[in-house]
This record gives structure tokens, sequence and C-alpha cells, in this order.
């Protein structure tokens, strides 16, 4: 699954960034790496930007960017 397929209200972790050269640079500045636990906060009306939590800190990413962020839901266990 897919930054972008998570619900808001959903967490998961960071698996792979299909992305290179300067997008995966800049997403791994912000701190987008694999293995970081990332959670949606929030999606706009028309579905992009969509806004995330990772690292304690907030950052808005492109639909386009978010499809290609490979995560893992982590599932409540309630």
């Amino acid at each position: 699954m897919t930054l972008a397929d998570l619900k808001t209200g959903k967490s998961g972790i960071i698996v792979k960034i299909n992305v290179s050269g300067a997008l995966k640079r800049r997403l791994m500045d912000m701190g987008v790496v694999a293995g970081a636990d990332v959670s949606v906060e929030k999606v706009a009306p028309l579905g992009d930007p969509i806004e995330v939590r990772i690292k304690s800190y907030a950052l808005s990413l492109r639909l386009g960017e978010a499809r290609q962020i490979e995560v893992e839901e982590i599932k409540n266990h309630e």
C-alpha cells in the first residue's frame, strides 16, 4: 500500500521510497525515510495535498509524491 492509500487518522511505517534523484533527496531531508512512523492528519477536499505527521512535525505532500511512498499500515488492536 502507498501513503496515498492511508485514510485520515491511520498510521503506518514507511517501507520504501520509489523515487530517485532530487525528489528522493528532498523527501529524505524532510524525514521521509524507511522505518519512520507516519500518520495521515488530513486530506484536502479534492484529495491533494495530504497532510502527514512524521517525527512530530506536519508535512504536506502532493498526491503524486504520496503514491511513491510504500507503507505498511499499523493495525490498532482494541
